[in-house]
């Protein structure tokens, strides 16, 4: 498993670590409606997944910002935004930083996704700061687990991966 901390203290992850090369699981998360969302969903397109710890934080909300902005300039990929957030609160949060169609989900329901890709930090049940890009075939291409979760993640790496996806 990837070992991360947050704040220099160590946490434990619960669930699956994935790697590139490996088959990406499919998830079952909530939009702000309260209506279920796979990663199936998406299925065909090339998917950035950005997992923050609470789109609430300062380095959550730069990540999700940056990552958005950035969509632009990806052609055909989805960014999906995943944290373990309540849905109002994402909602709340996309609406204050104007990034209305950012596609923000939330994984507190039942952990589906945080289990399935080895992000859910025990100690305080909230998702492990990470990075995954899936190719329109269903194959993880990337995959970051960010050390610190209080750190920012390698941005230019995950853009690239997502760039040169197919």
């Amino acid at each position: 498993m990837a070992a991360v901390t947050f704040k220099g203290n160590p946490m434990t992850l619960i669930g699956n670590e994935v790697k590139a090369g490996d088959k990406a699981p499919d998830f079952t998360v909530l939009a702000n409606d309260l209506s279920e969302v796979k990663l199936s969903d998406y299925k065909g397109s090339i998917r950035l997944i950005s997992v923050v710890p609470s789109v609430d934080t300062g380095v959550c909300a730069a990540q999700t910002k940056r990552f958005n902005e950035e969509i632009a300039n990806l052609g055909n990929v989805q960014v999906l935004t995943i944290s373990a957030d309540l849905p109002f609160a994402q909602a709340r949060w996309a609406n204050e930083n104007s990034l209305n169609d950012a596609k923000i989900f939330s994984d507190y329901r039942d952990l589906s996704f945080g289990e399935a890709y080895g992000v859910v930090m025990k100690e305080l049940r909230l998702l492990a700061r990470s990075v995954f890009v899936i190719d329109s075939e269903d194959t993880i291409v990337y995959a970051e687990y960010v050390s610190e979760v209080t750190n920012h993640p390698d941005y230019d790496a995950a853009l690239d991966a997502a760039k040169q996806a197919k």
